[in-house]
């Protein structure tokens, strides 16, 4: 069993950067491709960004293209959102996930670990 947790969510301005973090307790990352999703209020949880663990290409959303960045750190066994030019739209609780058989990449039904979430507010 993996056990996700996120940190790194706050109040920021738009324009402004936050780094969202995600460790694992109980057994490592390794092996697991990871992704991380939103859902802000009175909307469905959607996708932001992935990386495959083998080759370790990244996927984002459309909306969050050139802004946003998923990285891993192998060492630390933790996976980062980088999150920059931050707009008042990107306000969600953002959650990471960690699976990787069968599904698209950007399909929740990919991964089978889910963290409780971090909350990100933009606004000035």
């Amino acid at each position: 069993q993996v056990q996700l947790v996120e940190s790194g969510g706050g109040l920021v301005q738009p324009g402004g950067s936050l780094r969202l973090s995600c460790a694992a307790s109980g057994r490592t990352l390794r092996g697991y491709d990871m992704g991380w999703f939103r859902q802000a209020p009175r909307k469905e949880r959607e996708f932001v960004a992935a990386q495959d663990w083998n080759s370790g290409r990244t996927y984002s959303a459309d909306s969050v293209k050139g802004r946003f960045t998923i990285s891993r750190d192998t060492a630390k066994d933790t996976v980062y959102l980088q999150m920059n030019s931050l707009k008042p739209e990107d306000t969600a609780v953002y959650y990471c996930a960690a699976g990787g058989v069968g599904g698209y990449y950007s399909s929740s039904s990919r991964y089978d670990y889910w963290g409780q979430g971090t909350q990100v507010t933009v606004s000035s």
